[in-house]
């Protein structure tokens, strides 16, 4: 097995022709950012739009419904009905509750149910589970700054996780469009890998004898189907690697792991020297990357536990986690050409109300929310139309001139609804939030055992 080590420093250290910065102050915020630096190949791409950075920041395992229930001119519902049809009504539960409703493809297809939406209370539950436990929705004010960026930029209500699995298959949608075990096959990855032992695994370098289920055109999942989580396939990666154009990918940790995407492209994982300069953790680093003049031209920003969102392990403090990195780049030169596209990987196992479209056999899952922060984006707008995630590669795919991945990014369209691209550029009003940048920065390293994705 491979395993790369990266060290990050706890000292700031200026790149290259900057001026040392500062994130201290009473809430860990940016101060005199330098000017972004845009050396290097990507100084000469073309933009089909005034923009330079394309962020990604993907969150834990949330619905619409669950998160967003009081976001005006949202389509969400305070109810839902059960296997017998009767009315349950949705009951306050903390970000951080204390249990994990299952979101296997198997709990995707009971709650489901051929498309009645009425097989949540027949989901499996772990945890302190109360009664009716996926009829949920998180109060307003623990999650505010969502709300913030929701009403003060763009928020879409009907956009579908692509796939209808857990955390390590979406992210693999988050990068291809597709969760295939290659590219010469239709076959796609449906779960969440296990080790021999039954731990929770995934990529390239898992532990010899680690297995991730299969799901076929048919949609049948063959025991003997099941493969090593270590895929030859495209990602946009490849695709930004090829054009010149930089990319990091910001997790929690190095080596295997259900949110650790490039870890699970046989290409990019690898090349040693790749890996090592582009797969970075912690994800606080980023905020040292934007504040250095460092930011990448396409960047995704994944989570500790602590900030994840993802119910058992989150501590809360996610809405905070994604404030701190808006508003580093909103307060940053990075603001003026920037689009940031703030996702949530999987449903998590909540309810919803919205039957998704079925293409396959493994695609549309259920909604899950979208935010759109851009100096460009529509203010206050609510976003009706059909997204999906690939509609987020093919809005990164056509900005820097791209060829299409010929997987969801195909079908999917490329979010141009939530932009005005004719007006000024807004200007960038910070988000408010319980914790500042400082707290990130400061947190020690996690442990690496992984969640139940």
């Amino acid at each position: 097995m491979r395993r790369f080590v990266c060290c990050v420093s706890a000292v700031l250290v200026a790149c290259a022709g900057c001026s040392p910065v500062s994130l201290g102050g009473a809430a860990g915020t940016v101060v005199a950012p330098p000017a972004a630096s845009h050396a290097g190949p990507t100084a000469n791409v073309k933009h089909h739009w005034p923009i330079q950075h394309v962020v990604i920041i993907v969150q834990e395992n949330r619905s619409v419904d669950n998160l967003f229930q009081f976001l005006p001119g949202a389509s969400t519902q305070s109810y839902g009905l059960n296997s017998q049809n009767q009315r349950v009504q949705l009951q306050p539960e903390d970000l951080a509750a204390p249990f994990d409703v299952s979101h296997t493809h198997s709990s995707w297809l009971t709650e489901y149910a051929q498309g009645s939406m009425n097989g949540f209370d027949q989901a499996l539950c772990k945890g302190t589970c109360p009664a009716n436990a996926a009829y949920a929705f998180v109060p307003r004010s623990e999650v505010a700054p969502y709300y913030t960026l929701a009403k003060t930029y763009a928020f879409a209500d009907n956009v579908f996780e692509t796939d209808q699995g857990p955390s390590f298959v979406s992210h693999q949608y988050l990068v291809s469009g597709t969760s295939t075990v290659s590219d010469s096959s239709s076959n796609k990855a449906s779960n969440n890998p296990a080790t021999p032992a039954g731990g929770d695994t995934g990529g390239c370098d898992s532990p010899r004898g680690s297995l991730v289920g299969v799901i076929t055109p048919q949609g049948t999942e063959p025991p003997n189907l099941r493969t090593f989580p270590c895929f030859a396939r495209q990602s946009l990666m490849n695709e930004l690697d090829a054009a010149g154009i930089s990319w990091k990918y910001y997790q929690r940790s190095l080596g295997a792991g259900l949110w650790n995407a490039p870890d699970a492209i046989s290409s990019i994982w690898s090349n040693a020297a790749e890996m090592a300069a582009n797969v970075v953790t912690p994800p606080s680093q980023v905020l040292t990357d934007i504040a250095n003049g460092q930011l990448a031209s396409v960047v995704w920003v994944t989570p500790t536990q602590a900030a994840s969102d993802h119910p058992k392990v989150t501590d809360g403090s996610g809405p905070s986690w994604v404030a701190s990195v808006v508003n580093a780049i909103g307060t940053s030169p990075y603001w003026q050409n920037t689009a940031i596209f703030i996702t949530w990987d999987d449903w998590g196992g909540w309810y919803d109300h919205v039957a998704p479209a079925i293409y396959n056999s493994f695609e549309l899952g259920f909604r899950v929310p979208l935010i759109v922060v851009s100096p460009y984006a529509k203010t206050g707008y609510i976003s009706h139309s059909q997204h999906e995630f690939g509609s987020i590669l093919k809005f990164t795919e056509e900005n820097f001139s791209l060829p299409s991945l010929g997987t969801t990014d195909a079908r999917a369209d490329d979010l141009s609804d939530c932009f005005n691209f004719g007006h000024g550029r807004a200007e960038f009003k910070r988000i408010r939030a319980k914790y500042g940048a400082g707290y990130f920065l400061h947190q020690r390293p996690e442990r690496t055992a992984d969640v139940d994705g």
